[in-house]
């Protein structure tokens, strides 16, 4: 059997080798490899194409050890398996336990938030760029969690980034 995954990978030194390794590990083969510089990933971040073949349950088993890894699967098989939505949230951010807003949104089913940027004023209202990961299929339910935080905290929301 034959499977191509689009992967997302930090873009530091070995990053590829350390796909590779569970690859063989696991009995699949690698048919070919491709770095996809047309893929807009985020930053510091790199989309890499691999053609796999073996038994099924070989190519689950790679599957499965990448999501161990924390390795970003973008596409199996053509089907795209993540997307992502960005948000602006304007609000006194910090004071209003940032903590528990990540946790909140992470203890969704296919939700991550996967970055924060935040530009602080002070003692004033502060701005965050937050960014989820999420499932096909659940970007209605993250931004419905987005809008329910948003009320309770009162911030101010600038939706699709």
């Amino acid at each position: 059997m034959r499977m191509n995954l689009i992967l997302e990978v930090l873009d530091i030194p070995g990053q590829l080798v350390s796909i590779l390794n569970p690859i063989s590990e696991l009995g699949a083969n690698v048919v070919t490899i491709v770095h996809k510089r047309e893929i807009k990933a985020e930053e510091s971040k790199a989309a890499i194409e691999i053609a796999l073949e073996g038994e099924r349950e070989n190519l689950q088993a790679v599957i499965d050890k990448f999501k161990e890894m924390g390795v970003n699967l973008i596409e199996v098989d053509d089907k795209v398996r993540k997307e992502k939505l960005s948000a602006i949230l304007y609000g006194h951010i910090i004071d209003k336990d940032l903590r528990d807003t990540f946790d909140r949104i992470n203890a969704v089913d296919g939700l991550v938030v996967s970055d924060l940027q935040i530009k602080l004023n002070g003692e004033l209202e502060s701005t965050a760029l937050i960014t989820i990961e999420l499932d096909i299929g659940k970007r209605e339910i993250a931004y419905n969690k987005i809008m329910e935080i948003a009320k309770e905290k009162d911030y101010l929301v600038i939706d699709e980034v």
